[in-house]
């Protein structure tokens, strides 16, 4: 600034003097005002050229600038230099993960190994356990078969011995079966003949009382208790060759306070003693009513008396067979005399006892 003024107070000067020597009438020649006006355009810009010394506002703004620039600069290699570290991250990262397949690819493939091994480790122990199991088994079925072999061996013996004892115990059975039953045999001849000289007599004592129906049903009944005796007779039964007459028993009843055992075929004959006894008693009691015979009462029946139609003196004994005979009797006259049907009923020209009725009767029970 001081410069600039000193320079513009030579000029004043210089126009002074020359307005000076004008006046006075001095003639300048022309060649030494342009030269001198060359040498002040000269100086001007020899003054324009020259730089100024900066001010303390100039130097602070120098070093703004300068710390601006040395901070874009600084910003500048940071910025380059984190560029840099991300494209050697981004680099190292797609290094990684192309390593990283193969890497993987190791591993699974070595866990496979390991895998594989084990598989074949645990299919070798299996096979072991396997042939450990199929020598145990053998082994047990070996010793199992050795004593089934004993045990049939003792069994057969056993059956053997069981099968002598059981033969000699039905030989004894049998034996005293059959001497039961010639006795029954001869029991039932003889009740056979007894009601044979009580029917003489219960004959004529009809004839007086002038019961025809009653005389002509029990004519009819000894007929038929007869006939089935020859019946019998003519086939000559033999009781050693009937297998079912040794039959073990499978049927329980009771009468009288006593248990009594029996087999099917048993069980069928008492069932049709029940049964022929209530067809005779009926046809009894129908006959009384047909005399209108007042005093009437099955127990004075021929029939009733001697209960032994339809037995044949096998499977039980004529007792037993009688017993139930007039059980079914008793009930079959009260029927006939009253002409009803509160225990039995009529079909195929024959009166039977009612099945319920039939098994109050004879209470049987199967084991």
């Amino acid at each position: 600034m001081l410069k600039m003024k000193v320079d513009n107070l030579k000029g004043i000067l210089v126009a002074i003097v020359i307005g000076g020597v004008a006046l006075l009438g001095i003639s300048i020649p022309v060649n030494a005002h342009q030269q001198e006006q060359n040498q002040q355009d000269k100086q001007k810009k020899e003054k324009e050229q020259k730089v100024e010394p900066p001010t303390k506002e100039q130097k602070q703004q120098q070093q703004q600038a300068a710390q601006k620039q040395q901070r874009a600069q600084r910003q500048q290699q940071q910025q380059a230099a984190q560029q840099q570290q991300q494209a050697t991250q981004q680099q190292q990262r797609v290094q990684r993960q192309q390593q990283q397949p193969a890497t993987q690819q190791q591993q699974q493939a070595v866990q496979q190994q390991q895998v594989d091994r084990r598989r074949q480790r645990a299919q070798e122990q299996q096979t072991a356990q396997q042939q450990q199991a199929a020598q145990q088994q053998q082994a047990a079925q070996q010793l199992e078969q050795q004593r089934a072999t004993r045990q049939q061996q003792r069994t057969a013996d056993g059956e053997r011995i069981g099968q002598q004892q059981q033969d000699q115990r039905l030989s004894q059975q049998r034996q005293q079966t059959n001497a039961q039953q010639q006795q029954r045999l001869v029991l039932y001849r003889q009740q056979v003949q007894s009601q044979d000289r009580l029917w003489s007599q219960r004959s004529a004592l009809l004839q007086q009382q002038n019961r025809t129906a009653q005389y002509r049903f029990q004519q009819q009944y000894l007929e038929r208790r007869r006939q089935q005796i020859v019946d019998w007779n003519a086939r000559s039964y033999d009781y050693n060759n009937d297998p079912n007459f040794y039959s073990a028993a499978n049927y329980r009843y009771s009468r009288g306070g006593r248990s009594y055992q029996t087999n099917q075929y048993g069980a069928d004959l008492l069932r049709q003693a029940v049964n022929y006894g209530y067809d005779e008693g009926f046809q009894a009691g129908q006959a009384d009513r047909q005399d209108r015979y007042r005093n009437s009462s099955y127990q004075n029946s021929y029939a009733y008396q001697d209960a032994n139609y339809g037995y044949n003196g096998y499977y039980v004994a004529q007792t037993e067979y009688s017993y139930y005979f007039r059980e079914g009797f008793r009930r079959g006259y009260d029927d006939g005399y009253n002409s009803r049907s509160q225990y039995g009923s009529y079909s195929n020209g024959n009166y039977s006892i009612l099945s319920g009725i039939l098994s109050q009767v004879l209470n049987l029970a199967r084991f």
